[in-house]
């Protein structure tokens, strides 16, 4: 029987939440220069005299702080999603979770994919970075161009304004802010430095010009990682009945010296209970699985510095994680990028 393969790509976890485990995890995320694009001399010299001898120590205080019995929540939800989709799939796929750093590794999955006749690759990333989505694919195209055979794939592309997508995240949300009224919502992206943006745009005419180049998607920001998290935010805006000036975009994340693109998570939360907004519930559409941005640093230190600046009630969205609305439309988007012509099967092949 013929079988096809989806392949549910994320980004990558430590092992463990502790300092060996993170510098190994950091040593391989931060040496992607899709990820640090700097130089290559410059970028080891900033990961092994900066980065290195420091970090790993600090970050695995903060992943002890969300590690649960079952390991890493980013691994947890992402096998939880792999079991429901494949249940609504069938036998007729296989699915795999595979982690652009880390394990389970992608070229494993592949070697277990290699009798599928076609694979999808479904990166989990619900808009177009070059960091993220860029470097899985990079990743995924070479390993897949390694093998004697290399396989059939189809991409699912950005999938920042899929409906199925938007009316999860939307469910998600609606009781918590029915229950929580607050009087101003937010949706924080992962940040981006200004000149990962400012690099998609070929024209060098429109991206950061102006207050408004994101204020709606058009051909010269349609592959614009900033555009596609705003749209985002007007989508989710409008399902959960929003009105303008009730909510903000904004973006967390920030490492180093560098310009990141505005405006900032931080900077928006302190600013809040000044003006008013004292209560606020947080998205983060950017991520469909909970993991150390969402828990920690928006879960705990920006609430604590929320509260610390007069706010007085603040509730984060869970992601997306392995919940059923959210299984249902990764099955949906498998379906719908599956070639309609498939390679004829084995079984039937004449033989010569």
């Amino acid at each position: 029987m013929s079988r096809r393969g989806l392949l549910l790509l994320q980004l990558g976890t430590p092992e463990a939440p502790t300092p060996t485990a993170v510098r190994r995890y950091l040593r391989e995320f931060l040496s992607d220069p899709r990820v640090i694009d700097l130089p290559s001399v410059l970028r080891c010299l900033l990961l092994n005299l900066v980065i290195l001898p420091f970090r790993p120590r600090r970050s695995a205080e903060a992943y002890k702080k969300i590690w649960t019995d079952a390991g890493s929540p980013l691994l947890v939800h992402g096998l939880a999603l792999e079991k429901a989709v494949q249940a609504r799939l069938g036998d007729g796929w296989m699915v795999r979770l595979a982690m652009r750093y880390g394990r389970p590794s992608l070229g494993t999955a592949l070697d277990e994919m290699a009798d599928c006749e076609q694979i999808v690759a479904l990166p989990l990333y619900p808009q177009y970075s070059s960091a993220t989505t860029g470097s899985s694919l990079e990743h995924l195209y070479r390993e897949a161009g390694a093998r004697f055979v290399t396989p059939n794939v189809v991409v699912v592309p950005s999938f920042f304004c899929d409906v199925g997508f938007l009316s999860a995240v939307a469910a998600v949300g609606r009781s918590l802010l029915s229950q929580a009224q607050p009087d101003h919502v937010l949706f924080s992206y992962h940040g981006l430095p200004e000149r990962q943006v400012k690099a998609g745009d070929k024209t060098g005419q429109h991206c950061l010009l102006s207050d408004g180049c994101c204020a709606q998607l058009s051909r010269e920001n349609a592959h614009c990682y900033r555009a596609q998290c705003f749209q985002t935010s007007r989508s989710l805006a409008e399902q959960l009945a929003l009105e303008p000036g009730t909510y903000t975009t904004c973006f967390q994340s920030r490492l180093g010296r560098a310009r990141w693109i505005s405006p900032s998570t931080n900077e928006v939360l302190a600013s809040l209970p000044s003006s008013g907004n004292k209560r606020v519930v947080v998205f983060c559409p950017s991520f469909v699985a909970d993991c150390l941005e969402t828990l920690e640093e928006i879960g705990m230190r920006s609430r604590e510095a929320f509260l610390k600046a007069g706010g007085e009630m603040f509730v984060l969205v869970p992601s997306l994680n392995g919940n059923d609305a959210w299984a249902d439309a990764v099955t949906d988007l498998a379906q719908r990028h599956t070639c309609r012509e498939a390679p004829i099967p084995r079984e039937k092949m004449t033989k010569g």
